[in-house]
């Protein structure tokens, strides 16, 4: 009956020790399992970066081939179209020299007007085709160059401001282009209905907000008038580029604001 209490403290240390090193057994494979997961885990990153990279290559590889495309576009339209167009012009010249009828004359000159007007069109497409001009910098001398260069035949003065603007700041084809064609409706639309003296052109950067503001000190927008196709094509192109279109008119003018993220 003494010999009891040792048997039995015998089978409790040996039936611990057995535990124990079940548990122990059990912690090792949770591990073991555990650790296999982290490395699958990590070779799966692995393989998906990888993948990833690959596209980002190909998309690159992509992107370069359209900008050699574009570039090579332009070039063509440099040297044939431009050419073709400076030709046309001189033969228009040289014939209205020698066109004695009046109405030959006048004919010819719409001529000079039609081949000028061509000219102007081509030079925006080389610039948007240019991805040399993909910055805020080279869109708002362009925006400035255009404008001045449209209202130099007229009696409108231009005022412009720029605020904050880093130059070398990326901006795709697309936004450009769009705030361009923008900036073209809404300058041809004072010139045509504003009766204004003045068109003010301000350009703005907050971090990655960009503004492009023109206002004028015409006769503003009568309450009654319907919307235009100019000013639905400035919003429907603003969408497009997810950005903010507003105006207001006000005693005296119109103000136009558009903001883009960049």
């Amino acid at each position: 009956m003494n010999q009891l209490p040792e048997e039995f403290k015998f089978t409790y240390i040996l039936a611990s020790i057995i535990m124990l090193f079940f548990v122990g057994f059990i912690i090792f494979v949770v591990l073991m399992y555990n650790r296999k997961q982290l490395l699958y885990l990590k070779e799966q990153q692995l393989k998906e970066a990888e993948h990833q990279n690959q596209l980002l290559q190909k998309e690159l590889e992509k992107q370069k081939v359209l900008e050699q495309e574009r570039e090579r576009i332009s070039h063509d339209m440099h040297d044939d179209l431009g050419a073709g167009i400076s030709a046309l012009k001189l033969q228009a010249e040289f014939l209205k020299q020698k066109a004695e009828d009046d109405e030959l004359q006048s004919d010819i000159d719409e001529l000079l007007k039609t081949s000028e007007e061509m000219n102007i069109s081509m030079r925006e497409m080389l610039w948007s085709l240019n991805s040399g001009n993909d910055t805020l910098g080279s869109f708002i001398d362009y925006a400035m160059l255009y404008t001045r260069n449209f209202l130099k035949k007229t009696k409108i003065v231009l005022l412009s401001q720029c605020e904050n603007i880093t130059t070398e700041t990326p901006i795709s084809t697309e936004m450009r282009r769009n705030l361009f064609l923008c900036l073209k409706e809404a300058v041809n639309n004072v010139y045509k209905h504003s009766h204004a003296d003045t068109l003010k052109l301000s350009f703005s950067q907050e971090k990655n907000n960009f503004s492009m503001k023109i206002s004028d000190n015409g006769i503003g927008i009568p309450d009654d008038q319907k919307e235009g196709n100019g000013l639905r094509n400035m919003k429907r192109r603003m969408n497009e580029l997810s950005g903010e279109y507003n105006i207001s008119s006000k005693d005296p003018g119109t103000c136009l604001i558009f903001k883009i993220i960049v």
